[in-house]
């Protein structure tokens, strides 16, 4: 958790953002948010702004890291698990 204050730091993220995804999807999980935007960096514009928007729907229930997590999976290339 404390890496992500640091890539908090990188990306321009406000401290005031930050606390706010901390207090709302806990410090944990607002850790690994900031690892997924670090790994989608060039994906995303304002890391600051969709940080926000992720903490605003994860307020209203609209957003879960684990599809976040599976989608950054794919992108990098892991394999899936499939049945059999």
């Amino acid at each position: 958790m404390s890496a992500a204050v640091v890539v908090r730091s990188m990306l321009g993220v406000s401290p005031s953002a930050y606390q706010e995804a901390c207090g709302i999807l806990g410090p944990e999980n607002a850790a690994v948010v900031m690892a997924c935007i670090l790994e989608r960096g060039g994906h995303i514009n304002n890391a600051g702004g969709y940080l926000r928007d992720l903490t605003r729907k994860a307020e209203r229930g609209e957003f879960s890291l684990g599809p976040m997590l599976m989608a950054l999976m794919r992108a990098n290339g892991s394999p899936s698990r499939k049945a059999g």
